[in-house]
């Protein structure tokens, strides 16, 4: 004999665990690998800005 509501219940645990595992795979990146990528990030725009002619105000708009 078979418990339906049993059933039902597995089978909702194994979709939702299925779902996680799509989702890390998709979405997952390492803590780690995003402060890498926030480093980075950051040396690019410090490097970018040590390339500009005149010194800007930090409450002034980025040109162009």
């Amino acid at each position: 004999m078979v418990n339906l509501h049993r059933e039902r219940k597995a089978r909702a645990r194994r979709a939702a665990q299925s779902r996680a595992e799509e989702n890390r795979i998709r979405f997952g990146q390492t803590k780690a690998a995003r402060e890498a990528a926030a480093r980075e990030l950051e040396r690019q725009r410090q490097r970018h800005e040590g390339h500009a002619l005149t010194e800007r105000d930090e409450h002034e708009e980025p040109r162009g």
